[in-house]
C-alpha cells in the first residue's frame, strides 16, 4: 500500500493558528469565556475564565483538531464546547487532503517524531515553523477514513472500559469507607475508645508510615542519551497519574539515567507512587496510583517516577492495596489540603506528617 502514499509537509495539509496569549491578571475566576489552557488540556488544573472579545479563529468548538506543543504535548479533538485557547495550544484546520480523524491518530502515534524537534531546557516547546516543516505521507481519503474509523471504534471501547473502571473505584471506595471509616460490618460487634474515637474491639490505631517499608525518590535524567546517562526509562509525572491510576497507559515521556538509579529506582508491581509536588489552588497535591504487574508489562522499557514523585514500597501485598484505598479516600475528602506547604508557587506535600502524625488526645 506504500505506493498509494503521497508525502506531505505539514504546512501543505492543515492551517496552523495560534491560541490567545494571556498575561496573569487577564485571566478570572469568573468570565464569559472560558480559557482553555495546557493544564486542562491533559489534566484537571483550574479553570480560568475572560471578558475579552477576540477574533473568531481564537476560539474553538467541538470537533476542533488541537494541538499542545509546550510542557504537555500531544493532540485532542475538543469536545467541552465553546472555550478560548490558549498560546501554548494550536488550532490544526485541515485542509481537503486530509482526514482530521486520521491526522489525529497519527499525531498520537507520531509523538516521539515530534518530540524530536523540542526547544528549550527548563520548558520544552515546538516551534510553529518546525512543525510545520514536519513531513507526513497520506494515503488515498478512502484508507485514511477506514483507518480512522477503526481506531475510533477501538477508542470508543476503552471509553466504555474506563468508565466501567471508574464506577468499579467508586465502587470500592464506597466499600472502604462502609468497612473501614463506618465500621458498618461490625455494627453488632464490641467497641472501645481510642485516640480517634470509638474503634472495633482489638482494632488499633497506627499509622500510614507504619506500613511503609521504604520509600523512594524519583529522576528525570536527560533528554537524550550523554555521558553515563545511558538507561532508557519511561518517567511517570503527577501529570500521568490520573490516567495510569485508571488502567491507562498514559502520555509518561521517554528520558536517560545512570545505571546506578535505574538499579534503585526502578518501580515494580505492588509499588505506590505519589505525587509531592504540584497540585493547583483547587487541586490538592497527592495524587495516587498503585503500579500493577498489568502496567509494567505493557511497557517494553523499564518505568520510574519523576523527582516530583515518590515510590512507596511494602513488605506485604496487602498492605499496599489497602493503603492505596486509605489514601485515594484521604484525597477525595480534600484532608491533603492540610498537608501541603511551599511558598514560591509550587505545593510540597508534607510527607512527614502525613505518613506519621502525632494524635493529640485533647483534640
Amino acid at each position: 500500500m506504500g505506493e498509494f502514499k503521497q508525502k506531505y509537509m505539514f504546512s501543505d495539509i492543515c492551517t496552523v493558528i495560534n491560541g490567545r496569549a494571556y498575561k496573569q491578571e487577564e485571566l478570572l475566576d469568573k468570565g464569559k469565556y472560558t480559557v482553555l489552557r495546557v493544564g486542562n488540556f491533559f489534566s484537571s488544573d483550574k479553570w480560568y475564565y475572560s471578558d475579552l472579545e477576540l477574533e473568531a479563529n481564537k476560539y474553538c468548538d467541538n470537533g476542533d483538531l488541537l494541538y499542545a506543543w509546550s510542557a504537555s504535548f500531544g493532540p485532542k479533538i475538543w469536545d467541552g464546547g465553546k472555550v478560548i485557547y490558549h498560546y501554548h495550544i494550536w488550532k490544526l484546520i485541515p485542509s481537503d487532503i486530509v482526514n482530521k480523524q486520521y491526522l489525529y491518530y497519527w499525531l498520537i502515534f507520531s509523538k516521539d517524531r515530534m518530540l524530536s524537534g523540542i526547544h528549550g531546557s527548563v520548558m520544552g516547546h515546538l516551534t510553529k515553523n518546525g512543525f510545520e516543516k514536519q513531513q507526513i505521507e497520506l494515503p488515498p481519503l478512502k484508507i485514511q477514513k477506514s483507518v480512522a474509523d477503526t481506531l475510533s471504534c477501538l477508542d470508543e471501547k476503552i471509553d466504555i472500559n474506563s468508565r466501567i473502571n471508574k464506577n468499579l473505584q467508586e465502587t470500592a471506595q464506597s466499600i472502604f469507607k462502609s468497612w473501614f471509616v463506618d465500621f458498618e460490618p461490625f455494627q453488632e460487634d464490641e467497641f472501645e475508645d481510642s485516640e480517634l474515637g470509638k474503634i472495633p474491639k482489638g482494632w488499633k490505631v497506627g499509622t500510614i508510615g507504619e506500613l511503609i517499608a521504604d520509600t523512594l525518590g524519583g529522576d528525570w535524567g536527560k533528554e537524550t542519551e550523554q555521558g553515563n546517562y545511558t538507561e532508557e526509562v519511561i518517567i511517570f509525572r503527577g501529570a500521568d497519574i490520573p490516567e495510569i491510576a485508571t488502567g491507562k497507559k498514559g502520555k509518561p515521556p521517554t528520558r536517560f539515567i545512570l545505571k546506578k538509579n535505574l538499579e534503585k529506582k526502578r518501580l515494580s508491581a505492588g509499588q505506590i507512587i505519589i505525587e509531592i509536588s504540584g497540585g493547583s489552588p483547587t487541586q490538592s497535591t497527592g495524587r495516587t496510583a498503585l503500579i500493577t504487574r498489568e502496567l509494567v508489562n505493557s511497557y517494553e522499557k523499564p518505568l520510574i517516577c519523576t523527582n516530583f514523585c515518590r515510590a512507596l514500597s511494602f513488605e506485604k501485598d496487602y498492605h499496599s492495596t489497602f493503603l492505596y484505598s486509605l489514601i485515594q479516600y484521604l484525597y477525595n475528602k480534600d484532608v491533603f489540603f492540610l498537608y501541603e506547604n511551599g511558598t514560591t508557587g509550587i505545593k510540597n506535600l508534607d510527607t512527614n506528617n502525613l505518613f506519621n502524625p502525632s494524635f493529640d488526645r485533647n483534640q
